[in-house]
Formats: C-alpha cells, structure tokens, sequence
C-alpha cells in the first residue's frame, strides 16, 4: 500500500465541474465506505469544500484509477472526463500537497485559513468512522503540525485575504458608499461569518442571515445586531437587500430567477449586487441574466483576490521550505515503521535460536557434562546457526554482482572500522 491524493480544485475544473463533485456533508461517511470496498483501499478521507474535492488514501497501484471510477460511478460522471482535469499524487508528493493544503498554498486565496479547519474536520469524521489508520493518521497529525508552524513562522496570514473578503471587496467597487447598503446573508458557516465579519468593518449597519436552522441564523446575526430568518422568508427580505451573498452547503439552489424578479420590481429596478460562493451553486445561474443584477461567482472573485495574493508571496516562499521540511520529515518516520516488522521478526528469529540452543546445553550440564565443555559448544551452536542464512545470501549475492548487498553487511556490523581498528 501507498499513499494517493486525487482530487480536483479550482485550478483544474470549473465550477460546473466541481460542483458535480462535491459531496453532501450527511453522505460523506457512506461515501467514504463505498470507496474502500469499490476501491480495495486500507484507508480513506474526503476532503469536500467549495473549491476542491480530494480523496486521501492508502491503496494499491490501481488505486487511481479505481477510485475515479468510483467518483464517476458516485456522481455519474465520465471518469475519462473526471480524469482530464484531476491530478493525482503519491507517497512524497501525496504528503508535501496536503501540507500545501492545510496551510492555504494551494487555495484560491492564498494563505485563507479556513482551509485548515475544514481538513481537520475531514480527519475527525474519517478516525470516526474507522477509515483512518497508522498511514493517514501519521500524514494529518505531520501536516497539522506543519501548519501550525507556517502560520507562527511566516506572515501568510496576516491580512485579511479570503473569498469573503474578496466579496465584500468587490461590493466596495460596486458601491460609492456601504453605510447605507443593507445585507441579506444566505448561510451561516463559517464562511457566511467572515462576511458578516468583513461587512460590519467596511460599516454595514444593516445585515439579515437567512438560514435552515433559526437558532443558528440568530446566533451569528445578534453578533452584528442584525436580523435573522428562515430560508422559506428570503422572498421577502429580498426586496430589501442591496448585496446577497450565499454560502451553504445546500445541493439544489435556494434562490431562483422568479424570486429575484418579484424583488426587483418591489424595488423599483434599484440594483442588487450577489455573489454565490457556494458549490454547488445557491442562485440560479439563470438570476444573471436579469437586468439590474450583479451575480458573481467564486470564479468570477479570481481577480480580485490576485491583487491580495501578491502581499502574501514572499511568505509563501518561506512556508514551502517549511513544507518541504515537514514533507521529507514525515517520510522518514513512514520508512522507519517499515523497520519496525522487519526489526521484530529479526529478534524473535535470534531469541528462537538462543532458547534452542540453551535447551540443549542444560540438558548437556545434566548429563554431566563439564560447564567449560557445554559454555564452549553453545557459544559455538549460536554463531553456526545466526551465520547459517545470512552467509549463504551473501556468497549468491556476491556471484550474482550484487555488491550493494555486501556493503550493507559492512555497514550494519562496521566490518571496515573494525578492519581499520585491528591495523
């Protein structure tokens, strides 16, 4: 078994793409059953967010491959399409990518922390259910650490770069002035809050969240002093609304192109400004075709936080000698458990043999025999049987030319000090 991460990201796959891939949150502890038993895997966790869909695994050679027939089976997709824009990582690469993960070098907003978050809630669903075991459990407690470490060491996040900050952002440009502007807010994760977050620092005064749960909806609104609805009254509130920005982790959307054009003659055709930065999708893509609606996408949000990457570059360069640290650290750790099998079979083979043999001297100081005698033929019986095997593979490696083999002997009893001792 190997360690294989296979996904698909903003960077490779559209947002019609990614969508179709992503993963309901209430199915992704059958999900990740289906994949091992589909793809014969020894572990398995699913990362699943607005901006990639990563399987981390331990499975065989044919892992890859197995495993995008499974995605494409699950999502009723094409694998050859699934394949064309997916990449695949192993072993060394698989490590230094999740690294690159966690620590936001590999987002959409450089450097954006929520990233870390949603993969340590991955781990947890994952050890949960019983998909994680030494291989995976090693790789995500190495990465945590690693990213913990970049976040203290370097300056990656210290601005206030994300998807939500980008979108509140780019209402900036949209509106001369946002004290007057009223939000209605579609969601209430962690996401939606950045917003809320972001919105009330650029002077919102009047913001709505609109969510499945009321409880939830309150909790983050009261934060702002703000409004808080079910999603069955955002037809209402929408009339009232100058920016809407969704963010949930619904699979069908929830705001529809009718909805959006009662609000606006309600409105009088004042503009609304929206941007959808769920996957799959919140509003109907439909909505951008109505005049007097501004609806962006998480695509759409790429140059404006381009602009914010470039403060963050020199910091990233500093974390990817940390990651590659971290990468090569945990790598060696994984050789060393190969040891530890390979270390216990040596010992027990050697401790088999000394009980052998000390059977048979006492029973020889029992029949009488003098202690010199019996000492002397155990010491022998001992060296004969431990050198018995490893002579006879060194004498077929060296007439095979297989000379690495030797120096390893050399290396592991210091054969060459000892030699240069003795001179």
């Amino acid at each position: 078994m190997a360690l294989l991460a296979l996904g698909i990201n903003h960077k490779t796959a559209s947002v019609e793409v990614r969508e179709r891939v992503a993963f309901a949150p209430e199915l992704l502890s059958e999900a990740m059953q289906q994949a091992r038993e589909f793809a014969d895997l020894k572990e398995i966790a699913i990362l699943s967010t607005c901006n990639r869909t990563e399987l981390y695994c331990s499975a065989g050679i044919e892992g890859s491959r197995a495993l995008l027939e499974w995605l494409g089976h699950y999502h009723r997709l094409d694998p050859d399409e699934l394949q064309r824009c997916s990449y695949v990582f192993w072993d060394e690469e698989a490590a230094r990518h999740m690294m690159r993960v966690a620590s936001g070098l590999d987002s959409l907003v450089l450097g954006e922390p929520q990233i870390l978050g949603q993969l340590k809630s991955s781990f947890s669903l994952s050890q949960e259910q019983g998909h994680v075991g030494a291989e995976l459990g090693r790789l995500f407690q190495q990465t945590f650490s690693v990213a913990k470490q970049v976040r203290t060491d370097t300056a990656i996040g210290e601005n206030p770069v994300s998807v939500a900050y980008a979108a509140v952002s780019l209402a900036q440009h949209i509106f001369a002035d946002l004290n007057s502007s009223k939000a209605l807010l579609i969601g209430a994760g962690e996401t939606i809050e950045l917003v809320a977050r972001h919105l009330n620092n650029a002077g919102v005064k009047e913001i709505t969240v609109a969510n499945r749960t009321l409880s939830r909806a309150l909790a983050l609104a009261d934060e702002f002093s703000g409004n808080a609805i079910l999603l069955g009254d955002i037809p209402d509130a929408l009339a009232e609304a100058d920016i809407v920005i969704a963010s949930t982790a619904s699979q069908l959307p929830i705001l529809g192109k009718g909805a959006v054009e009662t609000a606006l003659k309600k409105r009088k055709h004042r503009p609304i400004f929206m941007v959808d930065i769920a996957v799959p999708r919140d509003i109907e893509e439909q909505v951008a075709e109505l005049d007097d609606v501004y609806l962006y996408t998480v695509d759409d949000l790429k140059e404006v936080i381009e602009e914010n990457q470039r403060s963050r570059e020199d910091a990233a360069r500093q974390a990817e000698e940390i990651i590659e640290t971290g990468a090569h650290e945990f790598m060696r750790q994984l050789r060393s458990l190969d040891a530890v099998d390979v270390l216990t079979a040596f010992r027990s083979q050697a401790e088999a043999l000394r009980d052998q043999e000390l059977e048979r001297a006492l029973k020889q100081l029992s029949n009488g025999k003098s202690p010199e005698e019996v000492l002397t033929m155990l010491a022998r019986g001992l060296t004969k049987k431990m050198l018995h095997h490893p002579t006879i593979q060194m004498r077929k490696a060296s007439a095979e030319g297989r000379t690495d083999v030797l120096d390893v002997v050399q290396e592991l009893h210091q054969l060459g000090e000892q030699q240069q001792n003795g001179k």
